[in-house]
């Protein structure tokens, strides 16, 4: 099965380094050819377009950063349909909304060409050493013929049901994560104006019941000061959007969910679209001119730390 992988940013370029490691023949493009350069050290074939891409391989991977890219990059004139032969399959990493992934779906269907919808979790710093974990949905079959490159990216990889249906449990847990993210960020404020280490607050709280995976990844780096999680405000208020408009339409009422979007909507008025999305902690930070500091944090998660104590959950 060769492939070919588009979208080498932050995440993209990791997962794409996964596939080749594990012997996958790969072309690759990007709007940015630079960030090619590191593949295709290690092997990869560069395309000029994702037509070209797509007129080599049996199989094309996106991960990419907003519906509008992913549609372009697969109908544009110069677009995946445009070179992919009938019978090959379009696999969509990005994070996606349940009614776009489907609306496509069915544009690359008229073209003969199946869908696959695979969005990961667990972060960049997971990406990088083949860890997260991949939500599948579609097809059992089509599932099942690109089930061992889905593995190659990932440490758990599940089959969620039909498609859309991982596009739904993307926006899920993402949710929960900015959630997660605002609350620790108090949590730390509460602890330093108490007066504790902030060191030891994070020990405490990472062997509570409070305890989150993004308080033990995300947390350590807003001590550091870096927030450099690899991930923007324009991506998590694209996603909040998302998990609101899920929200609207099942009728559930999501008052924490619509609490979160309103505080990220002011991180991204405070600090830019490109600001690192952990930085939402430092609107509480700058209101109450309190830093939250401690030091022996990394600028950087640490991912074979994080993976040596969540292999053993599974």
């Amino acid at each position: 099965m060769r492939y070919a992988f588009i979208g080498l940013g932050h995440l993209g370029a990791n997962l794409a380094t996964c596939l080749l490691r594990a012997g996958f023949e790969l072309v690759v493009n990007d709007s940015d050819s630079d960030a090619a350069q590191p593949l295709l050290a290690l092997g990869a074939k560069w395309a000029g377009s994702p037509m070209e891409a797509a007129e080599r391989v049996d199989a094309v991977i996106t991960c990419l950063p907003s519906p509008k890219a992913s549609e372009s990059v697969l109908t544009g004139p110069n677009g995946i349909l445009a070179g992919l032969r009938e019978g090959g399959t379009w696999i969509e990493m990005s994070t996606l909304d349940r009614d776009t992934i489907l609306r496509l779906a069915h544009v690359a269907a008229a073209k003969k060409i199946a869908t696959l919808e695979a969005p990961v979790t667990g972060g960049v710093h997971l990406a990088a050493i083949g860890q997260v974990t991949v939500l599948a949905g579609g097809d059992s079959q089509l599932f099942a013929a690109h089930e061992l490159a889905l593995k190659s990216m990932g440490r758990l990889l599940l089959h969620m049901g039909p498609l859309g249906s991982a596009a739904v449990m993307k926006v899920i847990t993402n949710m929960l994560a900015f959630i997660h993210l605002v609350a620790d960020g108090e949590a730390m404020m509460l602890a330093k104006r108490g007066g504790l280490d902030l060191a030891q607050a994070f020990q405490a709280i990472k062997y509570s019941s409070g305890n989150s995976f993004v308080h033990e990844t995300e947390g350590q780096l807003i001590l550091n000061g870096s927030y450099d999680i690899g991930f923007t405000m324009d991506l998590a208020c694209k996603d909040l959007g998302f998990a609101s408009a899920l929200g609207r339409e099942y009728g559930v009422p999501l008052d924490l969910a619509g609490a979160t979007t309103q505080t990220f909507i002011r991180g991204k008025e405070a600090y830019g679209g490109s600001a690192w999305s952990t930085m939402i902690v430092k609107l509480l930070e700058d209101a109450l001119h309190t830093d939250l500091r401690a030091p022996g944090f990394p600028a950087k998660l640490q991912a074979e730390r994080t993976v040596s104590r969540r292999a053993t959950d599974i």
